[in-house]
């Protein structure tokens, strides 16, 4: 390339990610190697085919024919009745070997010239075979006497199937393998194919040229089809508005100002959008032009309706802002708290954002109605989904500061993974700390916004004790690691600088973030987080993030009361908090160890403690066995919330899909779902969101022949390290080579320098990272392991790396080896190639995996098929449509809240619950003992049948079909009130009687709970 100029950093991204498929390719079929040491066949697995005798010798079944196969081809559909007619062109090489005195005795083994043939192919229905002796002839030509092919056509129900055989003999040869094969047809006039596992939509197009046989294909000309060795998907990055319409102001700063004349811009806009494409005179033309079916006229008709109700929230939304001024206030402050929480990186929303906040803001000023819904994000990962609720959630809590809720819960936010990302934290904790600037900038009152962080012992302490006691896993300021290893913040949210300091104040019972930036408003004061499980219900955070199976202690944890309800009191000492139930160790209810100090009443309408919102993220993560238990818990926070305010909260969610979550919505809330933004009239099109020509992600299918997944993933990750140290190396040449502008390389290194391998399963992650170490030619590749068994200081600090490399490529980290712990909320630019070891088990998790690369630059992903499973060979027959029309690949989620089993794992914790949560505090005694409890229950005359009534109707199990899970929780407690009264009982605690126990995390179903309705 000449001059610095010449090339934009995307278009040298774009042309680097093309050379480095190029280079991978070429490492698997052995392109541009002359000779070899060691036998080809356990070297290359793209290209390559064995003979029809071996293949025949072995399993003799279609999945071994996949797994190292004798023949690639190509089904067409002929336009014509027969006879047909076609030119087939043959390309292939041999590896031949020498004797030990031939002219390298290292390297025995050398490649053959290009046999490159076209083999005239006329055939009737009865198919044929051609090109044999012209094929044999070709390959002894070039050095491979005894290679031999032939071409196959089959006619089958109005398709033709055209395969390249190897007939070579196995016996007689040093290596029967053909090499570098490629067919490609010409001459014959095709109908394309329907997608076959796809129904009819309005938005898609389900045609398909022609399928590959072991191979993909393109058509490379009109009519000309040409089989490719691995299946290569190019998407493009949107961009957020449509040119054809005037674009509002959606800066920070405007909305903090003067909102309504844009937002009505906004919605202006949206209104003419919806007319030009979803008007009836706009789908009676699409239906004539498209030749509409009745069922995608219905389809059309059914989505237009959901638009223009979308339409109709998002004018509701606009109205309210205008006629109420808190929400109006509460929506500006927001607006500005977001514009300082980004620090300059983006100045403005994107349209579908604000039109999400739009649409939902009437939950806070109708919260009874909108406590009905279930409102869901739908966007692709890295549109913009995080900063999205997090706007909404700052809306909500500087409307409950602005309208009497002075402190308490504002939101709870719930993850799916076992540990919780600290990047998804970080960007909480960022949100709220401008949130709290504004807040005291403007004088509002109340208490600081702060964050809690609710995960448990897995990740941060459940408390701190002052001496352990009999338990192993309690935690001392003296324990090991104490206070560096519970680190959650990667920096400080309010000057973004990385020295924090972790303590443990003995005075305030805290562990505590310590910004040593003396410039920062916090400097050596402690941060508004809190990370011990006991400090958050304490101090009841505006904001708790944590994970989802956390919800199971409200079954046995009083003091989780603070996260669906008020607490019981405030302790009169300073610092200590809110209390909760007397106990024992506690008996005036403080969690502070030894507390001194008495109750006070609560400071503020004990009604307005109960969480304002719920969000959910990664929704479609709740199915199977968590989803059903999920379910339950779901109903059971509701319950508790309204018994004890007479309020639900209203429930956000995100997804990566939508199929099925109407039903998904009603089993897991019991509520309606909706969604925002709704799909647009054409894949991937809508008012909100509109494809570019910008790169996005390459997706590249390679279905692995003769050789191990491992050995694939191994060489692969091989060819992209070496292509990288080539380029530091030899920039110049490089550069040249590749087609990229030199005063690009460094950046490129930067940017494709580190590469992720992704498992669906642990033994998968750990196998790669130990084979990376042992099996790749280039020496001194860094790995690191991510997954669910990372400890927190080591995620961060591989975050760390990982965010800012070292200034030496030797020192930097290469390769991560991750699970799905990378696919959910883990965000890092530099990560833009990726290996997949296997099709993930649901294509939800594939598109959220995938999302993690190419987030600012081309992103390439190698998906290795285990072709040997009949899935993942499905997939890779169908690649195209699978990326491009990926959301239609979903399956519906599988949940339900009927199954027996779960039931029996969900009943103690109900029963717990109602104990803990609603009769303790409704007696004013303590509870803590079956004695007690059954004084009590005595006094009200409490019965089996009344409780487990009140249990079903929790569940939503009270209707007349479903009289076998009433009997069940009858029975269930007739067992629990029987231990109550009998006086022989061994226990001193209520959560041990009872034929079950409470769950301790809604992970325990995991292990234990299949799934029958």
């Amino acid at each position: 390339m000449n001059g610095s100029n010449t090339q934009s950093p995307e278009q040298a991204c774009q042309v680097f990610v093309g050379w480095l498929d190029r280079r991978v390719v070429a490492a698997g079929r052995g392109d541009g190697l002359d000779r070899l040491e060691v036998a080809p066949s356990g070297t290359f697995w793209l290209g390559r085919l064995a003979c029809e005798d071996e293949v025949q010798k072995a399993a003799g079944d279609e999945r071994s024919e996949r797994l190292d196969p004798c023949a690639i081809g190509i089904r067409l559909r002929p336009a014509s009745a027969p006879p047909w007619s076609m030119a087939v062109t043959v390309r292939a090489r041999g590896w031949v070997k020498d004797t030990k005195d031939g002219p390298d005795p290292e390297k025995r083994w050398w490649r053959t010239g290009l046999v490159e043939e076209k083999v005239p192919v006329s055939i009737g229905v009865q198919g044929g075979s051609f090109g044999s002796s012209q094929l044999a002839t070709a390959f002894a030509a070039v050095g491979a006497p005894g290679l031999t092919a032939e071409l196959r056509v089959e006619h089958q129900q109005n398709e033709l199937m055209v395969q390249l055989v190897n007939t070579s003999p196995e016996q007689g040869l040093a290596d029967s393998h053909l090499y570098e094969t490629e067919i490609e047809i010409s001459g014959l006039t095709t109908v394309p194919f329907q997608l076959e596992s796809l129904p009819d939509s309005f938005r898609y197009d389900r045609n398909v040229p022609a399928y590959g046989v072991n191979v993909g294909v393109d058509e490379v000309a009109p009519g000309v089809f040409r089989s490719t060795d691995t299946v290569s998907v190019q998407t493009n990055r949107p961009t957020y508005w449509e040119d054809s319409y005037a674009k509002p102001d959606l800066r920070f700063s405007t909305l903090a100002n003067e909102p309504l004349p844009e937002l009505v811009k906004l919605v202006d806009a949206l209104a003419e959008y919806n007319d030009a494409h979803w008007s009836p005179a706009a789908l009676d033309g699409r239906h004539d032009a498209e030749g509409w079916t009745d069922a995608m006229r219905a389809e059309a008709d059914a989505a237009a309706q959901a638009v223009f109700a979308e339409l109709d929230r998002l004018r509701t939304g606009l109205t309210l802002l205008e006629s109420t001024a808190s929400l109006m206030r509460a929506f500006q402050l927001m607006n500005e708290a977001i514009g300082d929480s980004t620090r300059g990186k983006y100045p403005d929303w994107r349209p579908f954002q604000v039109g999400f906040l739009l649409s939902s803001v009437r939950f806070l000023a109708e919260p009874a109605e909108e406590a009905n819904y279930v409102d869901t994000v739908w966007f692709a990962t890295g549109g913009g989904k995080t900063e999205t609720y997090l706007g909404l959630l700052l809306t909500a809590a500087f409307y409950d500061r602005l309208t009497g809720k002075t402190m308490g819960v504002t939101a709870w936010s719930r993850f799916p993974l076992r540990l919780l990302s600290l990047q998804q934290t970080q960007r909480f904790a960022d949100a709220l700390a401008s949130a709290e600037i504004v807040r005291q900038d403007h004088k509002v009152g109340g208490a600081p916004f702060s964050l809690g962080f609710l995960v448990g012992q897995a990740g941060t302490p459940n408390k701190i004790v002052p001496t352990a006691e009999s338990k192993d896993d309690e935690v001392t300021p003296e324990s090991s690691g104490m206070p560096d290893k519970y680190q959650v913040l990667l920096r400080c949210p309010f000057c973004r600088d990385e020295n924090l300091r972790m303590r443990f104040n003995r005075q305030r019972w805290t562990l505590e973030h310590c910004c040593t930036n003396e410039s920062c408003r916090y400097a050596s004061r402690s941060l508004p987080v809190y990370v011990v499980d006991q400090e958050v219900y304490r101090f009841l955070p505006t904001v708790v993030v944590g994970t989802l199976d956390k919800a199971a202690s409200i079954g046995l944890q009083q003091a989780m009361r603070g996260l669906v309800g008020p607490p019981r009191r405030f302790c009169s000492e300073k610092w200590h908090g809110f209390t909760y139930a007397d106990r024992a160790k506690a008996p005036n209810g403080c969690l502070v160890p030894n507390c001194q100090g008495s109750s006070r009443e609560l400071p503020m309408d004990a009604n307005r403690f109960a969480p304002t919102l719920r969000l959910q993220d990664e929704l479609h993560l709740l199915r199977d066995s968590l989803g059903a238990v999920d379910a339950h818990y779901e109903s059971l926070l509701d319950h508790l919330q309204h018994e004890t305010t007479g309020s639900r909260a209203k429930i956000v969610a995100s997804s990566a899909t939508l199929t099925g979550y109407e039903r998904q919505v009603d089993v897991l809330y019991q509520r309606e779902g909706r969604v925002f933004p709704q799909p647009g009239p054409r894949a991937g099109e809508s008012f909100w969101t509109v494809p570019t020509a910008q790169p996005l992600r390459r997706f590249v299918a390679v279905a692995p022949r003769g050789v191990t997944l491992e050995h694939v993933s191994d060489r692969t990750l091989d060819a992209l390290q070496s292509s990288i140290r080539e380029l530091i190396d030899d920039p110049a040449r490089i550069c040249l080579e590749a087609g990229v502008d030199p005063g690009h390389a460094e950046m490129l290194v930067s940017q494709y320098g580190t590469n992720v391998v992704y498992g669906s399963t642990l033994y998968d992650v750990e196998a790669a990272g130990r084979s990376l170490g042992s099996n790749n030619t280039v020496e001194g590749i860094n790995v690191e392991q991510l997954t669910g068994q990372t400890e927190f200081d080591e995620v961060r600090a591989i975050l760390e790396r990982l965010e800012k490399p070292e200034d030496e490529f030797a020192e930097r980290l290469h390769v991560v080896a991750a699970s799905s712990m990378l696919s959910h909320g883990v965000d890092v630019e530099r990560l833009n190639t990726m290996v997949m070891l296997g099709l993930p088990l649901t294509t939800a998790e594939f598109i959220q995996t995938t999302a993690r690369v190419g987030r600012a630059r081309p992103g390439l992903v190698y998906v290795l098929h285990k072709i040997g499973r009949e899935r993942d060979a499905q997939t890779f027959r169908q690649f195209g449509p699978y990326v491009r029309q990926g959301d239609r690949f979903v399956d519906p989620i599988p949940i339900t809240r009927r199954s027996r089993r779960v039931l029996d794992l969900t009943i103690a914790g109900a029963v717990a619950a109602r104990t803990l949560m609603i009769r303790e505090p409704a007696s004013k005694q303590r509870l803590s003992t079956p004695a007690k409890l059954r004084d009590y229950l005595r006094t009200l005359g409490l019965t089996p049948h009344e409780e487990a009534a009140a249990v079903a109707a929790v569940f939503g199990l009270d209707g007349p079909e479903d009289s076998l899970h009433q009997q069940q929780i009858i029975d269930w407690l007739k067992i629990w009130f029987a231990d109550l009264e009998d006086p022989t009982l061994k226990t001193n605690f209520i959560g041990d009687i009872g034929p079950s126990q409470p769950m301790r995390s809604l992970r325990d179903v995991e292990a234990t709970a299949p799934i029958h309705d």
